[in-house]
């Protein structure tokens, strides 16, 4: 029997920018980057009151889960993984984090100081998790070393998760966008998983992110269908913001087609409709052009 249970909580297919999965094992309830939010434009667009809606929503439900959680991890500092309007959200929890100073962007440095300053002696504990290894129980839960945010480290780096029991292996990527570089992917390689989480290329800017880096992220997923135990790879944040991503990674399903694996964004996962709002801003006002909704969360971007 498979004694890890993987949730999918809020991503980018079902219509919000989040990674936040909560993962149950027998000896331990870990909920990692509880957080949500919307581009604050797309196609020239603000965010439609459909997605302010479903932001809100989404949030509520981070809140109500991040309860539950006995561990709690963030793997960076941009804010569709972390929040701090709810600083009791980590009251009493076992906080794991990307490390604050260490490889980490201007940016995302000062938004980790004034967390830390915010949820002051709430946590129960809290360690930076950068290239560490902590047990509950049965349950190992390894982190990588730092690796960059993309191809590079202009937008810092983040944490990669492998969650494990003597049965199941799961990967959580967080924000790799890709795998495009060696270290993101050799992570994935060396632990063997059978589930993975993946954000998948920045392909709805190319232009920023490179046809090279696109191209290397599909053999890096190529490699880990032909290289790992892997039933599921599954593709969203990032990537499900393009609308034509399931083109763009053909190779990747005739080489998972003939090895019986999965390839699937979140909300085929888990049996839902896909809702790339997003990617359909425009669409969403012209469809609805007169809603109004006025949003309770503040949008955060990235």
């Amino acid at each position: 029997m498979v004694k890890i249970k993987v949730i999918p909580i809020s991503f980018d297919s079902l219509g919000v920018r989040s990674m936040c999965t909560q993962v149950i094992t027998e000896d331990v309830n870990i909920l990692i980057d509880p957080s949500v939010s919307l581009a604050p434009f797309r196609s020239g667009y603000p965010p439609h009151p459909i997605e302010l809606k479903r932001m809100d929503e989404t949030w509520e439900k981070i809140l109500k889960i991040s309860e539950e959680a006995d561990v709690i991890i963030l793997t960076h500092y941009h804010f569709d993984h972390f929040s701090w309007e709810e600083p009791d959200q980590f009251k009493n929890k076992i906080l794991l984090i990307k490390h604050p100073t260490e490889k980490i962007n201007l940016s995302q440095k000062g938004r980790a100081s004034y967390f830390l300053k915010e949820i002051k002696n709430l946590p129960k504990k809290l360690e930076y998790c950068d290239g560490k290894e902590f047990k509950f129980g049965k349950t190992r839960i390894k982190f990588s070393q730092p690796v960059f945010h993309g191809s590079n480290p202009k937008l810092g780096y983040v944490v990669e998760i492998l969650i494990e029991n003597s049965e199941y292996k799961f990967i959580h990527t967080s924000d790799v966008e890709g795998p495009s570089q060696k270290d993101q992917t050799d992570f994935i390689l060396e632990n063997k998983p059978n589930l993975v989480f993946l954000d998948g290329p920045l392909s709805y800017m190319i232009y920023k992110f490179g046809l090279e880096n696109l191209d290397k992220s599909i053999q890096n997923m190529v490699k880990i269908i032909e290289e790992c135990p892997i039933e599921s790879l599954i593709i969203d944040h990032h990537f499900l913001r393009d609308l034509r991503w399931k083109e763009k990674i053909a190779k990747v399903y005739e080489v998972a087609e003939k090895r019986d694996v999965k390839v699937q964004c979140v909300a085929e996962f888990i049996g839902r409709p896909v809702e790339m709002l997003e990617a359909r801003r425009k669409e969403l006002y012209e469809n609805y052009p007169k809603m109004e909704y006025k949003a309770k969360k503040k949008l955060g971007g990235e």
